[in-house]
């Protein structure tokens, strides 16, 4: 039990750590983004305006994502693991990939390499959404189990 106390630990911390990433990208997003327009001519094709809205929207559901994977964390921490809030949570998390996908994906209109990252965390939304669903099954097994005599 040790071993699963220290991974969910290091999970919180990385949880932690990426959240405080999230907000010093975004408190430097203008920074950022002039040295990307100094780097690429693509970019600055765009302008500076659609990359700050892009990563200002994107913000927003790469934050409620990190929130609900610690509480998540939290949960699972405390032996709560095939309970209801999990699978709601889990759902909550695929729709943030499936919301900040989109974002990419429509970002690609101006910038073309939004459209992987796009992809992938679509993909990735895919994903949290089968771990979902095998562990709805999961709770519907242990509340039947639970009312077996």
């Amino acid at each position: 039990m040790l071993n699963d106390d220290k991974s969910i630990l290091v999970s919180k911390i990385s949880v932690i750590l990426f959240m405080a990433l999230l907000l010093g990208c975004a408190a430097m997003a203008p920074a950022l983004v002039s040295r990307l327009l100094g780097l690429s001519a693509l970019a600055k094709a765009a302008g500076q305006g659609p990359f700050l809205a892009t990563l200002y929207i994107g913000t927003i559901p790469a934050a409620a994502l990190l929130i609900s994977l610690f509480l998540l964390l939290q949960r699972i921490g405390r032996g709560n693991v095939f309970v209801r809030e999990n699978v709601k949570c889990l759902c909550f998390i695929s729709w943030c990939f499936f919301v900040g996908g989109l974002v990419c994906l429509l970002s690609s209109l101006y910038y073309a390499p939004w459209l992987p990252i796009g992809i992938m965390a679509v993909f990735m939304g895919i994903v949290v959404r089968v771990i979902k669903n095998v562990i709805a099954k999961a709770v519907a097994l242990q509340d039947d189990a639970d009312f077996t005599i």
